[in-house]
């Protein structure tokens, strides 16, 4: 049940609707690191109910904002928040089960963390990958103990509502915080500097050692068969959303736009 949004950034104003149409508790859902090259694929939830005032100040979507300012955001946001949590899926699971998949199980993962049942989650995009099952092995993680609310999905609600900003950017500091830490052993790829995504560094670094474990293997990788050509990851050219992207080469990206989906 698509909701159409009109504010032109981050309100409440679609919450307040759906909670007066009786979804009292509202989790904003939002992923990070779905196009990156290694790493996890990481799902920020975000529940509020109506005594949830107006959000921290500056709440916006992740990817447009300094890394410096979403540290700053993220101990205001956990106050903000009736309840929060961040779920995760290792490139193992995705190279098993596919990326849809594992946002799914990293989704799953996050609700299970909380200690509340939401009444609705709110997803980012025109696709709903949490109960959706119409993807390719997403039936290889079932979690029949974990209760999966049920999903509305608007198009740019990252930047619309609240809720799904503030679980952007919870996922994107976690996520990041890992890849950090992952770095020291991987000194290689760079990944305090690009967080496993295809910047130059990380592309350059893949073709002169080729990946390692954390990265997603089964994607065709520079360094692999895939040196000189295109890569994707397997069936991501089948799913439709503007989010969705086939990757044809490594561009040249910025600090902010190499860090997000």
């Amino acid at each position: 049940m698509p909701v159409a949004a009109r504010s032109r950034k981050p309100s409440l104003r679609v919450e307040r609707a759906l909670q007066r149409d009786g979804y009292r508790l509202l989790a904003g859902m939002d992923e990070v690191g779905r196009g990156a090259l290694a790493g996890p694929v990481s799902v920020g939830v975000v529940v509020i109910d109506e005594t949830c005032r107006s959000a921290p100040q500056g709440v916006r979507d992740s990817k447009l904002l300094q890394p410096h300012v979403r540290e700053s955001m993220v101990p205001r946001i956990r106050r903000w928040a009736f309840a929060h949590a961040v779920g995760h899926a290792s490139p193992a699971e995705i190279d098993e089960i596919g990326i849809i998949a594992a946002l799914r199980l990293a989704g799953r993962r996050a609700l299970a963390a909380l200690d509340v049942v939401p009444d609705l989650v709110i997803l980012d995009g025109n696709h709903d990958w949490l109960t959706s099952p119409d993807e390719v092995g997403l039936l290889a993680f079932t979690d029949d103990d974990v209760h999966t609310p049920p999903v509305t999905t608007m198009i740019k609600a990252d930047l619309r509502c609240s809720s799904v900003a503030a679980a952007s950017v919870l996922a994107k500091v976690e996520r990041d915080r890992i890849m950090v830490g992952l770095a020291a052993d991987h000194t290689a790829y760079a990944w305090d500097l690009n967080k496993g995504y295809a910047a130059p560094e990380h592309m350059d670094a893949l073709r002169e050692h080729g990946p390692c474990e954390l990265h997603r293997r089964s994607w065709r990788l520079p360094g692999t068969e895939a040196e000189e050509g295109a890569w994707t990851e397997p069936g991501v050219e089948s799913l439709v959303g503007p989010d969705m992207v086939a990757f044809t080469a490594a561009p040249r990206m910025t600090e902010l736009d190499t860090h997000e989906r």
